[in-house]
């Protein structure tokens, strides 16, 4: 994107024309400047706590702004060919509830594939939408949920025409895309918006050869996790909106929740690393995706592990791949992706993104080198030598499509009681229940417990997964439904 305008960075700008003047500061945060906290400039750097600063006018204020994020957020909805962009400094998490909140009532209807994030499914918790799943198809091998294919969406909004909204993941956390475009026209015909959740989509406005993007596909909204492939701070997001949606109406419902006291230290790196993104994206993902390929073709020699790409591309329940994640199934070395994952850490001090049964996750991203590839290729190839197991002794399954009873919001703030575990199959789920990462929900709210998921959740936490959602942190028990007599 040539032009001149996507150089400058107002909200960065700001705060050095700031950090260069002697103000002194009689206002919050009460560190002043990290004075006041001598461990915490220490950790962090002078020039850090420096720029810690509270809204003034010179800065602008995130709640309202007219001057130098309003130009940043102007910058970044021409980047990311939006009507409009919201700086977010309540993460993803915060994107995606603004969007739902902003569409959906409450008894609206909204049609989504079930493998959703869980700041979805409290988007519904929140403002009382009913939610259509349209329950996508899964990989028997792999044991992941793929995209929602456009037969099934056509047969969710004839049967459900009062639908006001579908959501749609762009792409899944392992890569996986539906076919956003004719989800978009479809949609639109049938005079519903589409929302997309783009948390793991911030490269698919700057790559090339990469799957569409929402706004480049014609959805209405899409929230960006920047700080996950866009190199920004963790916890900073974007909101775009397109021209069929009132930006105006979304700001007012974003400050229903968001901070009054924005970071400026996530605010600078959202603006920041959208200007980075322009100048140098194109470049950046080319190179991110060359080493996702290398790493693939590199882990499949070695036998045993499958990283999966573009092969599963079959234009019905994936219609795309983006070939930045390196998604990689473990069950053939006899081990789960959580126990890879935990080896990985413990045994080789390498951090990657989740493991979860089946598969783990190394996210490829602007900051990694190829030497960083070979190490974890490396690895790989060690785990297999001396870790691996009978394959048969491990457990395939990963998705399993709930049944919905009734909606996440009534459930959530039903009459409840907690009973051992256990019991529960039969009865009605009253809060969640994850492994986290991915953080998509096992169960929900309103869902039928069962035996097969039962088994699932303990097998899940006898191999180690981060296991959450739940009031009683053992696990021991789970709140269900009171039924009334």
């Amino acid at each position: 994107m040539e032009n001149e305008a996507q150089k400058r960075a107002p909200v960065y700008e700001a705060l050095e024309a700031l950090r260069k003047k002697r103000v002194v500061p009689f206002d919050v945060p009460g560190h002043k400047r990290g004075r006041g906290n001598p461990e915490l400039r220490e950790l962090l750097g002078e020039k850090c706590v420096n720029l810690d600063v509270n809204s003034m006018k010179p800065l602008d204020n995130l709640c309202h702004p007219v001057s130098v994020i309003k130009e940043a957020e102007a910058l970044a909805a021409e980047a990311f060919r939006a009507e409009h962009a919201f700086f977010m400094v309540g993460g993803t998490t915060s994107s995606v509830q603004s969007m739902i909140l902003s569409v959906c009532r409450s008894g609206d209807k909204i049609i989504l594939p079930r493998n959703v994030h869980k700041s979805v499914i409290n988007a519904l918790i929140l403002c009382g939408a009913i939610p259509v799943y349209v329950n996508p198809k899964v990989d028997e091998k792999l044991g992941i949920s793929l995209g929602m294919e456009l037969e099934e969406v056509k047969s969710a909004i004839e049967q459900n025409p009062d639908a006001v909204c579908v959501l749609v993941n762009n792409p899944t956390y392992y890569g996986i895309c539906s076919e956003l475009k004719g989800i978009v026209e479809m949609a639109h015909k049938n005079n519903m918006l589409v929302l997309a959740d783009e948390a793991h989509g911030t490269h698919l406005y700057f790559g090339e050869d990469l799957p569409i993007c929402a706004m480049d596909a014609g959805a209405d909204m899409a929230s960006v996790s920047m700080h996950k492939s866009g190199g920004s701070l963790t916890q900073s997001s974007i909101l775009l909106t397109n021209k069929n949606v009132n930006w105006e109406y979304v700001s007012q419902i974003i400050n229903l929740t968001q901070t009054t006291s924005a970071s400026y230290l996530l605010l600078s790196s959202l603006d920041i690393s959208r200007r980075n993104l322009v100048m140098r994206g194109a470049e950046s993902f080319a190179k991110v995706r060359e080493m996702a390929e290398y790493a693939r073709e590199e882990i499949n020699s070695i036998g045993g592990y499958y990283a999966y790409g573009r092969e599963l591309i079959n234009n019905r329940s994936v219609c795309d791949f983006d070939v930045t994640k390196l998604s990689i199934y473990t069950r053939e070395i006899g081990l789960a992706g959580i126990e890879v994952y935990d080896l990985l850490r413990d045994e080789y001090d390498i951090q990657i993104e989740f493991g979860d049964i089946t598969n783990i996750l190394a996210y490829i991203s602007i900051g990694d080198r190829i030497q960083d590839i070979e190490r974890l290729v490396g690895a790989l190839s060690d785990i297999k030598r001396l870790y691996s197991k009978d394959p048969s002794q491990t457990l395939g399954m990963e998705y399993i499509a709930p049944k919905v009873l009734i909606s996440p919001r009534k459930a959530f703030y039903a009459k409840k009681k907690a009973m051992p575990i256990a019991r529960t199959s039969g009865k009605i789920c009253t809060e969640f229940v994850m492994c986290y990462p991915p953080g998509i929900p096992i169960l929900a709210p309103g869902e039928m417990i069962t035996d097969e998921i039962l088994e699932y959740i303990m097998y899940a936490k006898e191999k180690g997964c981060s296991m959450q959602g739940t009031e009683d942190m053992t696990m021991e028990t789970l709140n269900v439904l009171v039924e009334e007599n």
